[in-house]
């Protein structure tokens, strides 16, 4: 039997569509993330919005079975060619493209024909390690941070052809502070609220930030301004790559994520009698995570090329280690000012890249957190030096280890990770190491400047 009230969300379409109409909208993009990382599509006239909402739109299974470059692999739950899913949109999250002019974006949530849940499909896997979350009487709010380096369409593999200056500076925003003013207007009038904006570490890059939500929503807007930054840097002749290595020799484009946990109206990561505020519940949640980052990283650092970009000294995180402020640690706690900690306080996950699906990696940190609560888990002494310059001896003495540096050491610990396997579900944990596997035979034997190549433009 369908579980879809398919009049009352045809009702919802149709009231939707009409105000789409009137703002001079005609297109309806339905996107979702397939397993890989990589945004798929289809579109609908605005007319065919509420049918859409109501029975959704066909698309094959096989997105599941995706790698990154559009090769099919086979795996243990492909049906192959056979079989059909609906894409439907979530109205709620429905939104008119100040981007693209005409059109519209919404996030899908995939089902069967007979309208159950696909088992999956990413965003409703985020929605539901959400209400386990919330079952124990926690919440979490969470945002994406987006690295990428914007080069001129006229030399694409030229980091420094749409800018020059250095790390940080202000003359990038000279050479570009149009593109980057239109950037924030835009996310603006689609209704993502910005926190900052700067020129970064490597040549031509930038980083966005955007304020915290509830973890779907903070998924949803990673998707959003991405494609949004996207859309923005080929209005300027621009374009943006968000590849965890634009060439061998840079440092990368990493996807920090954000997170606190609370209760109630209270942020559980500042005003507690642990370590730098936390409360219990907050330092077993990010013990949780510590715990699991090697198992973590094939969802958040799901691709070959990830592990050129997450090596010592680079402040991507290579150690498994958690400190105050520490840049060099992947569990990174930060207080904020004095003040303001009981709403800024908060955890800062910094070895995942932009090739993740960011609904696996909502779902997932969740996962690992909630499993770290069960256990009453307890974070080790925090570090307040950079763990690269410790002797192999002292890292060992403080617990201190390396995090998986190939995606295949990070399929391994998370094949082994039970709580993660068991969030994720038998069917699309399976598939996705199907899908890891899959690209670690792709690329296997490139180098790292034919792996940067390959990958440079994908995500």
């Amino acid at each position: 039997m369908s579980q879809l009230d398919r009049a009352a969300l045809s009702a919802r379409g149709e009231a939707a569509a009409d105000r789409l109409r009137r703002a001079g909208t005609e297109l309806v993009a339905l996107t979702f993330v397939d397993n890989s990382g990589v945004l798929r599509s289809k579109a609908v006239p605005v007319a065919k919005l509420a049918s859409t909402a109501a029975w959704g739109v066909g698309a094959s299974n096989s997105f599941d079975f995706f790698l990154c470059t559009d090769t099919i692999v086979p795996g243990t739950y492909s049906l192959g060619p056979v079989g059909d899913l609906r894409l439907h949109p979530d109205l709620d999250a429905l939104t008119p493209l100040a981007c693209r002019p005409g059109w519209a974006w919404a996030p899908a949530l995939r089902y069967d024909q007979d309208g159950a849940p696909h088992p999956q499909d990413a965003r409703a896997l985020a929605g539901t390690a959400a209400a386990r979350l919330a079952a124990h009487g926690y919440t979490a709010r969470m945002s994406f941070e987006l690295e990428w380096i914007a080069t001129d369409e006229s030399a694409p593999s030229d980091p420094r052809s749409a800018t020059s200056g250095p790390a940080y500076g202000f003359t990038r925003i000279s050479q570009q502070g149009d593109y980057l003013r239109t950037l924030v207007s835009t996310l603006d009038e689609q209704g993502v609220a910005m926190e900052q904006i700067h020129p970064e570490y490597a040549p031509g890059q930038f980083e966005l930030s955007v304020a915290a939500a509830d973890p779907v929503r903070a998924a949803d807007t990673a998707v959003l301004t991405r494609e949004t930054i996207r859309a923005v840097s080929t209005r300027f002749g621009l374009r943006a790559s968000f590849s965890p290595k634009f060439s061998p020799e840079d440092v990368g484009n990493g996807g920090h994520v954000h997170l606190s946990v609370w209760e109630g109206g209270r942020n559980l990561c500042a005003g507690g009698d642990r370590r730098f505020g936390l409360t219990p519940a907050a330092e077993a949640f990010g013990a949780g995570i510590l715990d699991r980052l090697p198992a973590l990283l094939a969802i958040g650092a799901p691709s070959v090329i990830s592990y050129l970009r997450l090596a010592p000294q680079l402040w991507t995180g290579a150690f498994r280690a958690w400190g105050l402020e520490n840049r060099e640690t992947p569990l990174r706690m930060i207080r904020g000012a004095a003040g303001q900690r009981d709403t800024a306080a908060n955890l800062e996950v910094k070895c995942f890249d932009l090739t993740a699906n960011p609904y696996l990696v909502v779902a997932a940190l969740l996962f690992a957190g909630l499993a770290g609560i069960a256990e009453d888990a307890r974070l080790p002494e925090p570090l307040d030096v950079d763990p690269a310059t410790l002797t192999k001896e002292d890292r060992a003495a403080r617990g201190i280890t390396r995090l998986p540096s190939s995606l295949a050491e990070a399929v391994t610990a998370f094949e082994a990770d039970k709580a993660l396997w068991a969030g994720f579900g038998e069917e699309l944990a399976t598939t996705l190491m199907d899908i890891r596997r899959g690209e670690l035979a792709e690329f296997s034997g490139a180098g790292a400047a034919e792996l940067t190549a390959a990958m440079r433009w994908i995500h």
